[in-house]
């Protein structure tokens, strides 16, 4: 599989898209307005091992709900993952069985690298 799951108003990811120029056979997913499956999230978690690893603390919402005073279950990511687009870090992009996510100058460059492997 290779896809992108981002959010088309974040201009972090819109200059990431631009910066990576995929190739034409990678899918995007805009997660707001096509959030993230059951389905999609189990995939994500097979890759990574952890719903957490998909979770975003950065997300307004998780200190606004308080979530941050909280000790969260795998089961408690998975369930906020599908409740609301913005608990998923951004980007996630996916290129066969290897997994980046989110922005750091790191994972974005590890992605570059793993593009130009294929």
């Amino acid at each position: 599989m290779k896809k992108v799951y981002y959010l088309k108003t974040c201009n972090t990811c819109t200059r990431i898209l631009n910066d990576l120029n995929l190739p034409s056979d990678f899918q995007l997913q805009d997660i707001k307005a096509n959030p993230l499956t059951v389905k999609q999230v189990e995939e994500l978690k097979a890759l990574t091992g952890s719903y957490e690893a998909l979770f975003s603390r950065r997300a307004k919402l998780y200190k606004e709900m308080g979530l941050k005073d909280q000790t969260l279950t795998e089961k408690d990511y998975k369930h906020y993952l599908l409740d609301h687009y913005t608990f998923l870090s951004r980007p996630v992009i996916v290129i066969d069985n290897a997994i980046f996510i989110g922005s750091a100058k790191k994972t974005i460059e590890s992605a570059k690298q793993a593009l130009h492997e294929n």
